[in-house]
């Protein structure tokens, strides 16, 4: 299967209320043979404010900012047009699970789009952080690194790429990062050959649900507090190993004594599955884990003191046993729905609502007529939407892309919300105009410090782009 490789740069950390300002991919065979690649950069959404730091990290001037060819719309259509072109594929990045691949999804559900087109049956994703962590805890030759205060391996692309001799100079820009990401899982499976098809198979949900209700034993790698681990699990029962709620696998850490929990109660299990260290692991099943064979964990602490007839026996009586596999599921549910009744009860917009509500079937099969529509046809077709979400959000893409087609009470009650939000006095969960002055502050006073007089130009631009932004809403 060919690998879909893609990095992107944004306007904000916030993938609810950013915007991807760039996006570059390159889709290569199986034997990292490049068959096609792609750049595209866009203008800024009308109305958006822009965190400063993130624009100096991915060196976005205000010119690229405002006078690019693509608007913010058109990229997004770009890329869904490639995107289907290339699969079936994997889709694959640089620590993407996380964000790349969460903006690209809120970046398609605002715009009307299908938003789980790079996981979606025949695609599948993966991540190039994860793979490098598993490679790493697996032999700690396979790649060089740079070791932190903590006295750990530091897994950041540029860094790595640097280490192991790579030019890393055109850094955080998305074609320059795709592009290293390659150069590094390159190195990953010519060093560690026997591993890499393990690694990608777990690219989809179904993929690993299924590894994990055949296997015995499995090597789970894990990633926190800054290391990289392997742990020695055994599934629960085939069919009790499923999260009721979260749809995650669930293992049995083998370095316990399984016995005594066998006999616990639902009420007692829910106690010890919040101890620590933990005998209940989760494998986060849509995200790409990595499990390997049981051979790995085998060989690391404390696993590698257990005696093999011990681990093999306590596999079993955790494999075997549906009674207290579906007691664990009992109890996870239970903790899971207590959690949700502590949940936090403010009001959720409708940029955050993407997993809260899904799109119906009905409106998913308006989308490509919808984009394929005039823009006069396409504010016609917004009342044949179910999901008043999707409404909200065409009237806004019509605003930003052709605002003369909106009626006018329509187009002020627009920018009147647009206005409200990025002047708004309060912590948002946005940036507004306010915040970002506060960070520019923040900013011009470290690069002062610094002498950085490059970057105190940049800053300069940047904050009288976001004061004609502000004047032009404050009119509203």
């Amino acid at each position: 299967m060919n690998l879909a490789i893609w990095d992107i740069e944004s306007s904000s950390a916030s993938t609810d209320f950013g915007s991807i300002i760039e996006i570059g991919g390159i889709l290569i065979d199986e034997n990292f043979i490049e068959k096609d690649r792609f750049n595209l950069r866009c203008r800024l959404p009308e109305g958006e404010i822009p965190q400063a730091m993130a624009l100096i990290v991915n060196k976005t001037s205000v010119d690229l900012l405002t006078k690019s060819n693509l608007s913010h719309y058109q990229m997004l259509s770009e890329v869904e047009k490639i995107f289907k072109k290339w699969s079936p594929a994997i889709f694959l990045g640089w620590s993407n699970i996380g964000f790349d691949d969460e903006m690209i999804r809120k970046e398609f559900f605002r715009s009307i789009r299908y938003p789980y087109l790079t996981n979606a049956s025949p695609n599948k994703r993966h991540d190039g952080l994860n793979i490098a962590r598993a490679a790493y805890a697996i032999d700690n030759s396979v790649l060089k690194t740079e070791i932190n205060a903590k006295g750990n391996a530091v897994m950041k692309l540029e860094s790595l790429a640097r280490n192991n001799g790579f030019e890393v100079s055109g850094a955080h820009s998305a074609i320059f990062d795709a592009e290293l990401t390659i150069k590094v899982l390159s190195l990953i499976k010519k060093k560690q050959p026997q591993t890499w098809d393990a690694f990608l198979k777990t690219g989809n949900r179904d993929d690993t649900e299924t590894i994990i209700k055949k296997e015995n034993i499995i090597t789970l790698n894990e990633y926190f507090y800054g290391k990289s681990r392997l742990y020695l699990c055994a599934p629960l029962h085939p069919n009790a190993c499923i999260h009721p709620v979260y749809k995650f696998g669930q293992v049995v850490d083998l370095r316990v004594d399984v016995k005594p929990l066998l006999k616990l109660s639902i009420s007692d299990l829910k106690v010890e599955i919040k101890k620590t260290p933990k005998f209940l692991r989760t494998i986060r099943s849509n995200k790409a884990p990595i499990i390997l064979d049981a051979s790995y964990g085998k060989q690391v602490e404390p696993y590698n003191a257990i005696d093999p007839a011990l681990i093999k026996e306590r596999a079993e009586l955790v494999k075997n046993n549906e009674k207290f596999s579906q007691n664990v599921l009992n109890a996870v549910k239970e903790i899971a729905e207590e959690k949700q009744q502590t949940a936090t009860q403010e009001d959720i917009t409708a940029e955050e609502s993407i997993y809260t509500r899904f799109t119906s079937k009905k409106d998913t099969l308006l989308f490509s007529k919808w984009h394929d529509s005039t823009w006069k046809d396409k504010l016609i077709m917004l009342d044949k939407f179910e999901d008043d979400r999707l409404v909200g959000f065409g009237k806004k893409i019509i605003y930003q892309e052709s605002p003369s087609t909106l009626p006018e009470t329509m187009y002020k009650k627009i920018r009147r919300e647009i206005a409200e939000r990025i002047l708004s006095e309060e912590k948002e969960k946005w940036w507004t105009c306010k915040e970002f002055y506060f960070e520019c502050d923040n900013l011009r006073e470290k690069f002062t410090n610094e002498k950085d007089e490059k970057k105190l130009k940049f800053l300069d631009e940047l904050n009288a782009f976001v004061e004609g932004v502000e004047k032009k809403y404050r009119e509203a």
